[in-house]
């Protein structure tokens, strides 16, 4: 095995900070794509992949999306990492001598009351670590970056200020792909997920047949994203994150009505649930 885990992006990107956080242990493969990052699982150049799939504030990662049920990998796990951006600026530089501020428009978004506060003029750029890289090469004062305390540690330059976002609860999930998938008995896994992808007939009701099963079996589903197949307006394709195990009697219920409305059915991966979803669970049950 390789040791390694492919995210897309450069050092320093929070998909980065992601794969040093849930596998310490592993050493991290940048990857320019969600493709390319997938192509190295696939050609046993990384063990596992971790790739973004949804922010708290910014919504779902639409190409993951896309390119998931055609990668040929399967779902063994999911991460979620906070957000923490940082104002960065070379060594010596002053709050009070910066002009401009460089990151992904994303993340410029999530700091407009810092930028606001110390007249910055936002600059966008492909991604918040390769902002950072860009103003450690700069070495102006006047310049800085919005991205995290790793591309900070990376590229040699000094964290100004810590947790500048808006709002507090920004959050990234990741699925963590890999190339074979992970066999669970139902009662391996105390809080296990599933993640499928399906395609409903073309006649009338029938997203709303195929979903009802999982309604009368009380199965919870957490995730229910839709887009266009192969640009047809008319061929949708789903992909769904529930709670359960497949061969648990109420999930298997649920997923034997939908495949009789839908044309398609295909399991991606069964998980256990992370820590941090489950955390939720127990405060909203609170």
């Amino acid at each position: 095995m390789s040791g390694l885990i492919a995210f897309q992006g450069i050092p320093g990107a929070y998909s980065d900070l992601a794969c040093r956080t849930a596998y310490p242990g592993m050493k991290t493969l940048p990857c320019e794509s969600f493709e390319r990052a997938m192509e190295a699982v696939r050609e046993d150049e990384a063990e596992l992949a971790m790739l973004a799939c949804e922010n708290s504030l910014a919504g779902r990662v639409p190409d993951v999306h896309y390119l998931l049920p055609q990668s040929g990998l399967f779902v063994v796990g999911e991460h979620f990492q906070r957000v923490e951006h940082c104002l960065l600026a070379p060594r010596g530089a002053r709050i009070e001598g910066l002009q401009r501020a460089h990151s992904h428009t994303v993340a410029l978004g999530q700091v407009r009351r810092l930028l606001k506060e110390l007249h910055l003029t936002p600059v966008v750029e492909a991604d918040t670590a390769g902002a950072a890289e860009l103003v450690a090469k700069w070495n102006d004062p006047k310049e800085a970056a919005i991205a995290s305390s790793l591309a900070a540690e990376i590229y040699g330059l000094e964290v100004l200020r810590t947790n500048v976002e808006d709002a507090a609860h920004n959050t990234t999930r990741f699925y963590v792909m890999a190339k074979r998938a992970q066999r669970y008995a139902p009662t391996m896994l105390p809080h296990p997920m599933t993640t499928f992808v399906f395609r409903v007939r073309n006649v009338p009701a029938a997203l709303y047949k195929a979903l009802g099963g999982f309604a009368t079996n009380g199965v919870n589903m957490t995730k229910l994203e839709s887009y266009m197949v192969d640009g047809h307006f008319t061929a949708t394709q789903f992909l769904c994150d529930v709670d359960g195990h497949p061969d648990q009697p109420a999930l298997k219920r649920a997923l034997d009505e939908l495949t009789f409305f839908s044309t398609e059915l295909r399991v991606l991966g069964v998980y256990p649930a992370a820590p941090f979803r489950l955390s939720q669970v127990a405060q909203a049950a609170d």
